[in-house]
């Protein structure tokens, strides 16, 4: 169900403290876990260690160099089958105009899963004159399918009714998206999940057929000193749930230092929800517990090979694990490289 629409919690009655801690962590959560386990390809911060495709359809093949990644992201290590995420993604473009590519994806988050797999096409329109000027307006689609899968093996220890058989569906969905370029700006949009599939693998109304989810985001890359190794790269990212009207901001901050080898980069994001879960720790006064969430990240591209890493810290006052959450994201450029622009636009170069 979803997480805002619980009721209040009160942490005084009789029911186990520990449990209720535990409940309350986990709906402050819904953007950064799969509790709520709607959102196919959960929107974490990886998209900033040079992982734009996984979440925006239009950017496949819009580099001027074909692109793997594979990321793999685990939450909570003190916590036993905390969620876990492993993605592997290719995009190429094939003709001057016509980008394609491939997500594989396994989450993972205590007896649920799902196995998925996305194929996309994108189209992108050069208005450049020359290599001077970047302007590339990019669409991009995908198709997937996806399998979810509960566990039931451990059940009849609590319920012998419920049987050691496993519950498995097929869906399938769709992403849409826009990307353009001028120069050191850019924007993202995309809808997520747009089509409307009822899953019965949970013989819950609480489980929404609705999915849909829409993102933006949008950026600028400067430098201070047109002969300085250093440039900067300030970027927003909104997300919106349509069913609930959730809604939540990242705001970024990305440097990069150019070496001989490559490229060094870092920076910082804030995630910051507009909705929280209610709870009340004296029987009377209601507090209320939105998601906060530091992302540092760092990363190296050493010629053709990139290597980066995030860690997202919860800075609520009540949280399941001071842990963390560990991300790393592994890439390599292929192909022939198509020339390089005259502007601050790595995402592109």
């Amino acid at each position: 169900m979803f997480c805002n629409s619980l009721a209040i919690f009160d942490l005084n009655n009789n029911v186990d403290i520990s449990k209720k801690i535990i409940c309350i962590v986990l709906c402050s959560l819904f953007f950064q876990t799969t509790v709520c386990s709607q959102e196919v390809i959960p929107t974490y911060s990886d998209y900033l260690t040079d992982n734009l495709y996984l979440i925006h359809p239009s950017m496949a093949g819009a580099s001027n160099y074909d692109q793997i990644r594979l990321t793999g992201r685990t939450q909570w290590f003190d916590v036993e089958d905390a969620p876990n995420l492993q993605t592997l993604s290719i995009n190429s473009r094939v003709t001057d105009k016509i980008g394609l590519g491939g997500i594989l994806l396994r989450d993972e988050n205590g007896n649920y899963s799902k196995l998925g797999a996305y194929a996309t096409f994108a189209y992108h329109l050069m208005f450049s004159r020359s290599t001077v000027d970047l302007n590339q307006l990019s669409f991009g689609i995908s198709g997937g399918i996806i399998q979810h899968r509960l566990d039931q093996s451990n059940f009849t220890e609590f319920d012998p009714l419920l049987g050691s058989n496993n519950q498995n569906d097929i869906f399938g969905n769709m992403d849409l998206g826009i990307s353009y370029y001028v120069n050191d700006f850019y924007f993202h949009l995309a809808a997520k999940n747009i089509l409307s599939i009822k899953r019965d693998l949970f013989y819950s109304d609480a489980v929404p057929s609705n999915m849909r989810k829409y993102l933006f985001s949008t950026g600028y890359v400067f430098d201070l000193n047109p002969n300085d190794a250093w440039s900067f790269e300030p970027s927003v990212m909104f997300q919106l749930r349509e069913a609930t009207d959730e809604m939540n901001i990242d705001a970024n901050i990305k440097t990069y230092y150019q070496l001989e080898f490559g490229e060094l980069w870092g920076g910082l994001s804030y995630r910051n929800s507009f909705e929280g879960a209610e709870y009340t720790l004296d029987g009377e006064e209601i507090k209320d517990q939105q998601l906060q969430v530091v992302t540092p990240f760092l990363g190296v591209n050493y010629n053709k090979f990139m290597v980066g890493y995030t860690f997202s810290y919860q800075i609520n006052s009540l949280v399941l694990s001071n842990n963390g959450f560990h991300q790393i994201t592994l890439g390599y450029n292929f192909g022939k490289s198509r020339q390089r622009y005259d502007c601050n636009c790595p995402a592109i170069n």
